[in-house]
């Protein structure tokens, strides 16, 4: 689906471009096109392809969608892949954003993702000094948006680590629970590492050296952008290892209850092994107990029983097995 297509020229946007005339408009001086695609028909994509002579295995990439972040050349053209992670409830749901940027063109293909990027657009038009840069600026406002997109993501999954870290040493009975959700939540950092780390090395190869010259004027802003990425792959690191350890000292505690209950099963069996003990030896087929003829075997027999296991009982409850 089209969502824009826009000629600018000198940095003001110049007019809304049909389709049919982008290649017009490419033809002008000091003028690029801006077309935004979102979840876009195979017929769409062959036809920005003719339009922009992109080459067959970049479109293949943006067609199919679920690539690994990273960053191309083909020719003059630059050709990138972002991942779009966004929060849907409890749920992330990881989108694709690729990005064809030439020296007069820039088409922005967006795939499984909720949350459009007409604020980008219209941040750049309220900035024609910068807009004049062409379409690398355009590439490094749009990656911007995405990274910046990953802080309150990150933000809630150190949230939801803090709100279980509380209930680690809660009520008995929760760490199954709480070992569920670490795992779930270990899977949600997972998610945004596979963004990031990947796109920090994508984003290393647009400034410094040799790099692509369509961005040759905005490496300074993509070296900031590769910053925010290193803040967010420590924050991240950090909450990895955060889960690692909640996940041991929850199972630590799960190991520590269920040795308490271990015990508690150890000393009621002593307990009652007391009755079987005393009754083995002294039978139950006597006339009294527990010597033969004895008029106060029987309650003697059971006094000794309870007294017993009263004792082991004092005994068991002071070593706090019981």
């Amino acid at each position: 689906m089209l969502i824009n297509c826009v000629a600018y020229q000198e940095g003001k946007k110049l007019t809304d471009v049909p389709v049919v005339d982008i290649s017009e408009h490419l033809k002008q001086p000091d003028t690029f096109v801006w077309v935004a695609l979102k979840d876009p028909s195979t017929e769409e994509i062959a036809l920005m392809q003719d339009e922009f002579s992109l080459h067959e295995l970049a479109v293949e990439d943006a067609a199919r969608g679920h690539q690994r972040p990273k960053m191309e050349e083909y020719g003059e053209t630059v050709f990138m892949v972002v991942h779009i992670v966004e929060l849907n409830g409890d749920e992330l749901n990881v989108g694709q954003l690729a990005v064809f940027a030439g020296c007069n063109f820039v088409l922005s293909v967006r795939r499984d993702s909720s949350q459009g990027f007409l604020g980008v657009r219209a941040r750049a038009e309220r900035e024609p000094h910068q807009l004049r840069k062409g379409s690398g600026f355009v590439l490094y406002a749009l990656v911007d948006a995405v990274v910046d997109r990953y802080f309150p993501v990150l933000d809630a999954l150190e949230s939801e680590l803090e709100s279980i870290e509380d209930h680690i040493f809660g009520q008995q009975g929760e760490q199954r629970a709480n070992v569920e959700r670490l795992y779930a939540l270990k899977r949600k950092a997972q998610q945004l590492r596979h963004a990031v780390f990947p796109l920090l090395d994508a984003v290393g190869r647009l400034y410094g050296g040799r790099v692509p010259g369509v961005v040759v004027e905005t490496q300074d802003y993509f070296r900031d952008v590769h910053d925010h990425l290193i803040r967010i792959a420590g924050r991240l690191d950090a909450v990895r290892d955060t889960i690692n350890t909640a996940i041991q000292v929850t199972l630590s505690m799960v190991a520590i209850e269920e040795n308490d209950i271990s015990k508690k099963l150890a000393s009621y069996a002593a307990i009652f092994a007391v009755f079987t003990a005393f009754a083995g030896v002294w039978g139950m087929n006597f006339e009294f107990m527990p010597e033969l003829k004895w008029k106060w075997g029987y309650p003697f027999a059971l006094a000794t029983m309870v007294g017993v296991c009263g004792y082991l009982y004092r005994r068991f409850k002071k070593a706090g097995w019981i």
